[in-house]
């Protein structure tokens, strides 16, 4: 049964699968991030322009693990091994180890949860999501009291991987929360969508989802999670800090160098729907209090 939150999405507001699973509906102009490549100022620079055919379309993503074009991940993640899959745990935890994903995993309920999704791109749609509490994970490994960041890293297949081979970003991708972030009820690890296990383009088979985050932050395919008492090292953070905070919560009022974050295209609203306005923290306000008194112009 889907947990229910302030923002009160249902069943009605989820992007139809097709689409989410189909993406592309514009070709536009990238930046390092692929910058408003579904935004609405391709449309206004050419309103002829049309979608391509679905063939050409599906399994736009981003997973640069894969590749730096949409379509990459789709073309290339087929070949990830999946199967067998270990997570290591350590770090500042009482009980670390090698755990194979299903002992992980193992006497923690699986919940439906419907959330929204949003990229630092401008783009967002919303997803129904299956997995587990992070907290509850973190529970049951023990976290020391020392404490106070949780570290994430992704899988490394290099012969699989050609966007490892091209050098552009330093991998393994590794990402980090605030212990009080990873632990809020909202912080999901997911392992499915609409009820099937996870694409391998979208992260298979175990990711994290913190939907009032920018997408970027939600890392995929992970092999390993640690407690630490210092601030992890990010992946887009260090590579370009003064586009890419270590928080990168969804905020309308802090623009991204190159391009507004107020506004944002709902995916599956059609090739000239108008843009939506964001909000803040992507509409979890139960999450404000995690940041009380923080300056989040200057912790972007």
């Amino acid at each position: 049964m889907a947990r229910r939150w302030s923002n009160d999405l249902t069943w009605a507001d989820v992007t139809p699968r097709d689409t989410y699973l189909n993406r592309r509906q514009i070709m536009a102009g990238a930046g390092a991030m692929g910058a408003l490549s579904l935004g609405g100022a391709a449309a206004a620079q050419d309103a002829a322009l049309e979608p391509n055919t679905l063939e050409e379309i599906r399994g736009y993503n981003n997973f640069y693990e894969f590749g730096y074009d949409k379509e990459d991940p789709a073309r290339y993640a087929g070949e990830m091994r999946v199967d067998p899959w270990s997570v290591k745990v350590d770090g500042l935890v009482d009980r670390p180890g090698d755990y194979a994903l299903a002992d992980l995993l193992a006497g923690l309920e699986t919940e439906e949860r419907i959330y929204r999704h949003r990229c630092v791109e401008g783009w967002s749609m919303v997803i129904p999501w299956n997995g587990v509490e992070l907290a509850d994970l973190l529970a049951k490994v023990g976290v020391q009291p020392a404490a106070k960041f949780v570290a994430f890293e992704t899988a490394v297949q290099p012969e699989v991987m050609p966007g490892v081979r091209a050098g552009v970003l330093e991998f393994p991708y590794v990402e980090g929360l605030r212990l009080d972030e990873a632990t809020h009820p909202l912080t999901l690890l997911a392992t499915g969508i609409y009820g099937e296990p996870l694409a391998n383009q979208n992260g298979a088979p175990i990711r994290l989802v913190v939907p009032w985050k920018y997408g970027f932050k939600s890392i995929k395919s992970i092999v390993r999670i640690s407690l630490v008492e210092e601030q992890p090292p990010a992946t887009w953070n260090l590579t370009n800090p003064n586009e890419y905070g270590f928080y990168s919560n969804v905020n309308p009022t802090v623009d991204h160098p190159r391009w507004s974050q107020a506004t944002e295209r709902k995916i599956g609203g059609g090739l000239f729907a108008s843009r939506q306005p964001t909000l803040m923290f992507n509409g979890y306000d139960e999450v404000a209090s995690l940041y009380e008194g923080m300056d989040l112009v200057e912790n972007f």
